[in-house]
């Protein structure tokens, strides 16, 4: 029986069990007192570590722990490593007595916790007597401790962005929290794949557009158990890549998703487009088609600079060259119906429509006869024709071009003798080669080819820029 008094505790209290790739570390105090009458002398108090990483030991690493020992609350015991499971305290020279009621403590600092949990005993060896100068006896007593086995981290909790309604393209930055010892990821829609992050808060590289679910994903390195945590981030203008409605949609207005895009309102039985949202300038509709029972509006043109614009006028439509021009334009249509045609100005020529056939005036109303100027006519075997300006020409190589003109409708039907000349609205056919060359004839079509006289490149985008175009006249010969 030992004359001292032993008691352990730990710090936390029970000890944890270290887990894999998660160890635990305590500090173990070992409390010396005489709880008896008379004073004690002592020498030195061994105390022996199971080492291991069983049930029954207390650390796998003896070399990690730091002891040091303190007489009466005074750091004067000197606590020294013995071989490799034991620590050796020894009394100081002025220090032996042990009175009762004084206490020694020794102390067992950074203790890597053995990986099982279980009871582990400590064996404890005094070297004590009853006198100062007497023989002292060794005495020994077992002292347990308690390893609990290691806890579960505990969840991750409370993931939530710093704003829950937003703006299209503000930036966000998400919070929770959790241990360090998760591994941490984040999914959210259009990232290819996990997102690995650290600490507790993050910011996704791009705002979010639209309504965005963010997935935490927090995974313990040892047991690989998985916890996922969502959260939501609301958008008040939302920009969608597509959009299907199966009940219609109801808004004031519509507009595009950058400042300063064409928008769309609505009123009664009417929508507007105008050039911004809050604008009272009108915007352009651009639609590859449109079905519509009717269209209010005062002049109708092209897509490109230059094409050609019709007005519409009290009673009537004009047709110019392009918008804003004074120069009239030309209508393509496959036919058309009416009593007579005039010419803008007083004093245009005028064609009257008669049963079988139509005569020309010299002007509206006037019984003088006129002038037909025609662009292709047939005669008695003889017809002329004219090619759109610009239209119809090919390439030929990389320094000309050429063009197939049909006659068909002029009615040959024998071998007929083609003359031509090019003109060009926009000139530079004096420099050309070929104009008066014919190929490939036949009763229904001819051909012509042109390349500049110095032989330097010529291409379909320089015929059309030129406008030039085609006139002939055909002869038919048996």
């Amino acid at each position: 029986m030992t004359m001292l008094t032993y008691t352990l505790i730990t710090d936390p209290a029970p000890l944890e069990a270290s887990a894999a790739g998660r160890p635990s570390t305590g500090t173990v105090y070992l409390t010396i007192t005489n709880a008896g009458q008379q004073a004690a002398y002592w020498s030195t108090i061994e105390v022996e570590v199971p080492v291991g990483n069983g049930a029954g030991h207390l650390t796998s690493d003896i070399n990690k722990i730091k002891a040091k020992g303190e007489h009466n609350g005074t750091p004067s015991v000197n606590v020294q490593q013995q071989g490799s499971n034991a620590f050796r305290a020894t009394a100081p020279a002025s220090g032996r007595r042990f009175a009762p009621g004084d206490y020694v403590v020794l102390t067992l600092e950074n203790v890597t916790v053995a990986a099982s949990a279980g009871l582990a005993v400590l064996k404890v060896t005094e070297a004590t007597g009853r006198s100062a100068t007497g023989r002292l006896s060794r005495s020994v007593t077992m002292v347990p401790l308690v390893k609990t086995a290691p806890k579960e981290i505990p969840a991750p909790r409370d993931f939530h962005p710093n704003s829950a309604m937003v703006d299209a393209g503000t930036n966000i930055t998400l919070r929770w929290q959790g241990s360090a010892d998760f591994r941490y990821e984040i999914m959210y829609p259009g990232a290819p794949q996990s997102v690995s992050v650290s600490g507790d808060t993050w910011s996704p590289p791009d705002a979010p557009k639209r309504a965005t679910t963010y997935v935490l994903i927090a995974t313990d390195p040892n047991t690989q158990q998985q916890h996922f945590l969502t959260t939501t981030v609301q958008v008040r203008n939302p920009i969608l890549e597509t959009l299907t409605v199966a009940k219609g949609v109801t808004t004031p207005w519509v507009q595009g998703p950058t400042k300063d895009d064409g928008a769309f309102t609505f009123s009664k039985g009417a929508m507007h487009v105008w050039r911004e949202f809050g604008s009272q300038e009108a915007g352009a509709l651009y639609a590859g088609e449109a079905v519509v029972s009717g269209v209010a509006t005062e002049y109708v043109k092209g897509l490109k600079d230059g094409d050609g614009d019709i007005t519409f006028l009290q009673g009537g439509v004009k047709v110019w060259r392009t918008r804003g021009s004074n120069d009239p334009g030309t209508l393509y249509a496959s036919g058309i119906r009416t009593d007579y045609v005039s010419g803008p100005n007083d004093g245009d020529g005028d064609i009257r429509f008669l049963q079988g056939g139509m005569k020309i005036w010299s002007a509206l109303g006037s019984n003088d006869p006129g002038t037909l100027y025609a662009g292709k006519a047939k005669l008695n075997g003889v017809a002329s024709g004219q090619t759109i300006p610009g239209w119809g020409w090919k390439a030929y190589g990389p320094n000309s071009v050429y063009i197939d003109i049909d006659t068909s409708a002029a009615g040959f039907t024998g071998n007929p003798i083609y003359l031509t000349a090019i003109g060009g609205v926009g000139g530079m056919q004096y420099d050309l080669v070929g104009t008066s060359a014919v190929y490939d004839v036949t009763a229904t079509k001819f051909s012509v080819y042109l390349k500049w006289r110095d032989d330097r490149p010529l291409s379909v985008a320089d015929a059309q820029r030129f406008g030039w175009y085609i006139n002939w006249i055909g002869y038919d010969t048996p």
